[in-house]
């Protein structure tokens, strides 16, 4: 499937479930703006049968080529991002995994549990990245168990393979020059923005200043009854010009550390 087709079934399952991230879009095209993608996200587990190279397929079939490796040892993650051989308006990739062997035997137990339950076409297949949750009604017992020792476990528990993420190019952006004016744009539509670590993550010296909201709050329908927790959420990334005039393509692990906390368990 082509590149572009890929990010439209993407988008639009990720704005259908995610009707904040869909505001937080239109927000930016009220002013005027056209919007640009910088990267999209996704998230999976170490499990041969579903890892970042299981999910990245249909991306390399489309003309992607692995470009970064990416280390977190405080969420025991590992991650790898993307980018388009050819066409340099695609957006890069980034595909990250949680290492189950790192956790409680109870967590492992689930994470097999769950990659047992995906269909065998899906696993063969390349339509892994938009099937969501294959492995039935989650339960919140079993959620706030995963969430003790791993948001980002939990999270996928309830949401399984879809979009965590896309992510507004601020340097595509006309009315808006610096990061810190986007982010007080978003507080005065009274969007959320996630602060560990600071509202604004890296720096121009690093070449890449990120933000991003907290994950909206959907009515999830769990085993024991319907929750709200959090879901997706939007990111906005600065790109800064290496010594070669280049605007640097990377992501910095101690930011995108910070970034995944996005979707941690919160209350409005």
């Amino acid at each position: 499937m082509e590149s572009d087709k890929i990010f439209d079934k993407l988008w639009t399952d990720y704005t259908d479930q995610n009707p904040e991230a869909k505001h937080v879009y239109d927000s930016f095209t009220a002013e005027g703006e056209v919007v640009e993608n910088d990267h999209i996200a996704f998230r999976t587990f170490n499990d041969p049968r579903i890892n970042v190279d299981v999910l990245a397929r249909p991306f390399l079939a489309a003309g992607y080529v692995q470009k970064g490796y990416y280390i977190f040892e405080d969420k025991h993650l590992t991650a790898k991002h993307f980018e388009h051989v050819t066409n340099k308006k695609a957006p890069r990739v980034f595909i990250s995994q949680l290492m189950p062997e790192h956790f409680s035997s109870e967590l492992q137990a689930v994470v097999k549990q769950m990659a047992d339950r995906i269909p065998e076409n899906l696993l063969f297949g390349d339509e892994l990245i938009y099937s969501g949750n294959q492995w039935g009604t989650p339960s919140f017992k079993v959620y706030e168990a995963l969430r003790k020792e791993s948001e980002y476990a939990a999270w996928l528990h309830v949401y399984g393979f879809c979009a965590n993420h896309f992510t507004v190019s601020i340097n595509h952006l006309k009315k808006f020059k610096t990061i810190q004016q986007v982010n007080q744009f978003l507080k005065d539509k009274g969007f959320l923005l996630n602060d560990s670590g600071g509202e604004v993550k890296g720096t121009p010296a690093e070449l890449l200043e990120q933000s991003s909201t907290r994950a909206g709050i959907l009515s999830v329908k769990f085993e024991e009854g319907t929750y709200e927790i959090p879901s997706c959420y939007y990111e906005f990334a600065l790109r800064w010009p290496d010594t070669n005039g280049e605007l640097y393509s990377g992501f910095i692990a101690k930011s995108a550390d910070k970034i995944f906390e996005s979707t941690d368990f919160y209350k409005k």
